[in-house]
């Protein structure tokens, strides 16, 4: 007969008392028992960045959790979204990124380290930001349908901002000059920061730009709002035209998605969008958002699977009409 050790017999005594009293093990824990990582693809401190960290904040207690970002910044997001990719599929890592990083990038680099649709597994559509229409009071242009005109009188002639060839502004602007029948010469800058000073001493006339680093400029007529991207008027811009009601077929906004590696189990998906959409309703998230104009949206997981490939069309056929490309 094999005979046990004190210590043995004690230890055995041990483990029955904890599956007795309800104690689980590691391999069985429920979801999450350790911090969980969201990688953004921009630097700290920027918009991306600072949207990102406002919902950690409200998600972190609805999921019991401490959630830090980490940044992977470069390549237009790429860097980000391959570390993301090849991420372990737990729902320990996850990905907090933008339209332009799920719907732009396939169509607009020659060649991406991850595949938009078969790479992740969507968790909720976060919200949508518009890009706001200004014109340079000297062109005196009140309204969509006036710019639109004075393009048409005047083709090639007006100039328009962007922050670079393949940017959101960049390609917004193309858009509209597909949907409209109109033509304008893009003036790309390094950043949206440095084509400001241009915008506002009139070189270049058009731009559409986001609401937050334009606003006081906006109020002290510097320059003239005709319009918001977005297919409809947005929430937080009640006041301002959308380009849609001018323009059939014309919608573009920047958007903001939350992914995990493909793969992750159903029930941690469910449970993260769950999370997400409680955080989402937070009052102190709405207000903060509201200052950036963001529109806060929270959509199912299977809304999100279905708006990408959408989107991944519609920006293909602009980027294609456009002949911009990032090699």
């Amino acid at each position: 007969m094999m005979r046990y050790g004190t210590n043995t017999w004690i230890a055995g005594l041990c483990v029955v008392a904890i599956n007795a009293a309800g104690f689980t093990s590691p391999a069985t824990a429920e979801y999450p028992d350790k911090p969980i990582q969201i990688i953004v693809p921009y630097s700290a401190g920027g918009g991306t960045d600072t949207f990102a960290r406002r919902l950690k904040a409200q998600l972190s207690p609805k999921l019991g959790q401490e959630i830090v970002i980490k940044n992977i910044s470069g390549a237009g997001g790429t860097l980000g979204m391959k570390a993301a990719a090849k991420a372990k599929p737990d729902g320990y890592t996850l990905i907090f990124a933008l339209s332009s990083q799920f719907a732009v990038n396939v169509s607009l680099f020659k060649k991406i380290p991850y595949d938009p649709i078969k790479s992740f597994q969507p968790i909720s559509l976060i919200g949508s930001v518009p890009y706001v229409l200004v014109v340079h009071p000297s062109l005196g242009v009140k309204s969509v349908k006036g710019l639109i005109d004075l393009a048409k009188k005047k083709p090639g002639e007006l100039s328009y901002a962007s922050a670079g060839v393949g940017s959101g502004a960049h390609l917004t602007t193309e858009l509209l000059k597909a949907k409209a029948g109109i033509k304008m010469l893009h003036v790309p800058y390094k950043g949206s920061s440095k084509a400001y000073p241009d915008l506002l001493s009139g070189r270049v006339q058009v731009m559409f730009a986001t609401y937050a680093p334009i606003a006081g400029h906006i109020k002290s007529g510097k320059l003239i709002p005709i319009g918001v991207s977005s297919a409809k008027r947005a929430a937080a811009l009640p006041d301002f035209p959308a380009v849609g009601e001018t323009v059939d077929g014309f919608g573009a906004t920047t958007w903001y998605a939350f992914a995990a590696p493909a793969g992750i189990p159903d029930s941690v998906l469910r449970k993260l969008n769950k999370a997400t959409i409680a955080a989402l309703k937070e009052p102190v998230l709405k207000a903060q958002l509201d200052k950036s104009a963001i529109t806060i949206i929270g959509s199912s997981p299977e809304e999100l699977v279905n708006y990408i490939p959408k989107e991944i069309k519609k920006w293909r056929e602009v980027i294609k009409a456009s002949g911009a490309k990032i090699r």
